[in-house]
């Protein structure tokens, strides 16, 4: 498959190469800078085009949607948890282990979310298990997990793991969602 997204961009940086140079040489120079700035951002918005669709194909290519799994993080309030780590495991293999940084829980704080794993499953059961590790009510140290076992049928599985505030019992708590499609 890599042979196959190696020769498709060897490929396309020639189709690149080729055009630039049939326009180069094609037409006799002009002093209209203009027609020149045009015709760069012409090239420039094609070769956009290109990558994006090359991006598509790769990603198609090695995440087709009957084995892709994609599993996301964010966080609801979360003034009873700072989180410092996550550790994701599927089918007790480590897949994703992630130190934060301040301003990377400042984002997921203000509402961002992270794509902590993207891979391939086979169909079936799956258990996925993902540890937090932070900081909890009081300054405490804290270390927290939540499993879930997914049925992993032909189409794209997607999940949110969302940290929140448990108020009642004063802790971090988890919640999980999967959508088959986005």
């Amino acid at each position: 498959m890599e042979t196959i997204l190696h020769k498709l961009k060897l490929l396309s940086i020639a189709i690149i190469i080729t055009v630039l140079a049939s326009r180069a040489y094609g037409q006799p120079p002009q002093n209209d800078f203009r027609a020149l700035d045009e015709k760069a951002q012409s090239l420039k918005e094609e070769v956009l085009q290109l990558n994006r669709d090359l991006f598509l194909l790769e990603e198609e290519l090695l995440f087709p949607a009957t084995t892709q799994v994609v599993v996301f993080l964010s966080m609801d309030v979360g003034e009873l948890f700072q989180l410092d780590s996550v550790q994701l495991k599927i089918n007790d293999k480590v897949v994703t282990n992630y130190l934060y940084t301040e301003r990377e829980v400042d984002a997921l704080f203000r509402g961002g979310v992270q794509r902590l794993y993207s891979g391939n499953l086979r169909t079936g059961k799956h258990e996925i298990v993902a540890i937090f590790t932070g900081r909890g009510p009081k300054g405490r140290d804290y270390r927290r997990g939540t499993t879930l076992v997914v049925e992993k049928t032909t189409n794209a599985k997607y999940i949110e793991i969302k940290i929140i505030d448990d108020r009642q019992k004063q802790q971090p708590g988890f919640s999980v969602k999967q959508w088959d499609q986005l």
